[in-house]
Formats: structure tokens, C-alpha cells, sequence
């Protein structure tokens, strides 16, 4: 979404937002906030390809807004985060690790991470145990066995099929070849999770299987708590189809 339709968003809407920008080192962040400044905070990762929008409709949600400050933005090599380079889990954790410490306030941070972004905010847990109150995993692929990439994906990040591909679909298919052998070196090091963990998943999502949530469940064997949602016959797109059950969730985390 342009800056111009993201003022247009929120302005139609009358909710006050910050769309910004911050470098670290050679690395931006571009991000979109909204809420109190002082209140608890919503961090918002989306999947892959994908931008900060795909929580466009959460960012202006009166309920959400009167208990958080909420925080979506572009991830590493989409939207207008250094569009285009790609970057594995442990990269892409790191630098949205910097981007948190810049603008936290001090206040819990509830990591929310659908689909792509399901494993990003569990590798940002897994390496900063201490620093996050909630994780709330929405459709999430953290399972290496359950994670199967396509045989073509390896074949056009190749040159010169690779510049074939347009747009966020580039990184996107380049982040997911690198999934499974990410996803393996995570999984030796889940137990270093104690946060609060909320996973919700589709019991028929085509993309990311629903057996994660087993996986998921056997494996956080250090999180203080540990709650299932499961949604019944949804598929991955929850985060819109069954927007108001994934908002309620949100809205239903004791802080």
C-alpha cells in the first residue's frame, strides 16, 4: 500500500498512525503504528509475500485500540523493507530484534505472526527468551517434517529464471526454499521459549498443515502456558476470514 492510500486508510477512518522508517545500519524498517504510545504493544508479522496491510483492518480496530498500541510492519525484502533482498530466519530475526529495541516503551510486547510470520516471531523467542510476554502464532509453519517445499522453488531461484519472477514473489520464493533447513536448526532450540504461547490454526489449511499444532504443543515444553485455538474447516487465511475470532483472541491476553 502507498503512502498516499495509507493516509487515505487511516484518515477516512480518524485514527491517528505513524508511517515510518528506521535504518539499521544497512538495513530499513518500514512500519505503521497506531494506539497509545504508552499502552502495551501488538506486533504484528505477516507471511510470505505480503506486507504490513495484511493488518490493516486490525490497526484501526477500536476494540484492539483501547487496550494496545499495535505495530505492523514490512519484513525484511517486502513492502518498502529493503523490497526485494531476501533474508533467512536467523537474519530476518535479527534485524527485526533491533527494529523492537529502537521503539519499545517499556511495556509487554505480544508478538502475533501469521503464516510466514509464524516462525519469525518463534526464532525471535527462541533467541531473546526474556524479552516477550506472548507469542500468538496464527497459521504457522515451525514443523521441519511438515514443512515440504516445491521441487521447482530451487530451480527458479536460479539464474536467469529468477529475474522472471515479479514483485514480492522473488523473495518470497526464496525465503521458502530456505524454510525446512531453517525450521531444523530452530527446532533444537524451542525449548529456550518461555513465553505465553496462543496457536490458532485452520483444521484445513491446504498451505501450512494442521498437524504444526501438535508439533507446537510437544515442543514449547518451557512456555509458561501454552493455549489451542483450532478453527474448524478454515482454511490459512484466517487472520481475514474469521477475523473476529482472531481479534477476540487478541483482545483476550491477560497481561
Amino acid at each position: 500500500m502507498s503512502s498516499k492510500k495509507t493516509k487515505v486508510f487511516f484518515t477516512t477512518s480518524k485514527i491517528e498512525f505513524t508511517d515510518s522508517i528506521i535504518k539499521l545500519d544497512e538495513h530499513n524498517v518500514h512500519y505503521i503504528q497506531t494506539g497509545q504510545k504508552d499502552f502495551p504493544t501488538l506486533f504484528f508479522i505477516h507471511g510470505s509475500p505480503g506486507s504490513w496491510d495484511a493488518y490493516k483492518e486490525y490497526l484501526k480496530d477500536m476494540l484492539l485500540l483501547k487496550k494496545y498500541r499495535m505495530i505492523a510492519i514490512d519484513r525484511p525484502g517486502f513492502g518498502f523493507s529493503d523490497f526485494g533482498t531476501a533474508e533467512n530466519l536467523q537474519v530476518q530475526s535479527k534485524i527485526i530484534f533491533d527494529f523492537i529495541e529502537k521503539v519499545a516503551n517499556n511495556k509487554p510486547i505480544i508478538l502475533v505472526g501469521h503464516s510466514m510470520g509464524g516462525p519469525v516471531i518463534t526464532k525471535l523467542a527462541e533467541n531473546n527468551p526474556k524479552k516477550f510476554q506472548q507469542l500468538v502464532i496464527i497459521s504457522g509453519s515451525i514443523d521441519p517434517k511438515a514443512e515440504n517445499p516445491e521441487v521447482w522453488r530451487s530451480f527458479i531461484m536460479k539464474k536467469p529464471l529468477r529475474y522472471l519472477i515479479p514483485g514480492a514473489l522473488r523473495p518470497s520464493n526464496d525465503e521458502l526454499c530456505w524454510l525446512k533447513e531453517d525450521l531444523k536448526t530452530m527446532k533444537s532450540n524451542l525449548k529456550n521459549i518461555v513465553s505465553n504461547v496462543v496457536i490458532i490454526h485452520g483444521t484445513k489449511d491446504r498451505l501450512v498443515p494442521y498437524s504444526n499444532m501438535k508439533f507446537m504443543q510437544d515442543e514449547f515444553i518451557n512456555s509458561k502456558k501454552v493455549d489451542t485455538l483450532s478453527i474448524k474447516n478454515a482454511d490459512h487465511f484466517i487472520p481475514w476470514t474469521h477475523y473476529n475470532i482472531i481479534r477476540d483472541a487478541l483482545l483476550g491476553i491477560k497481561l
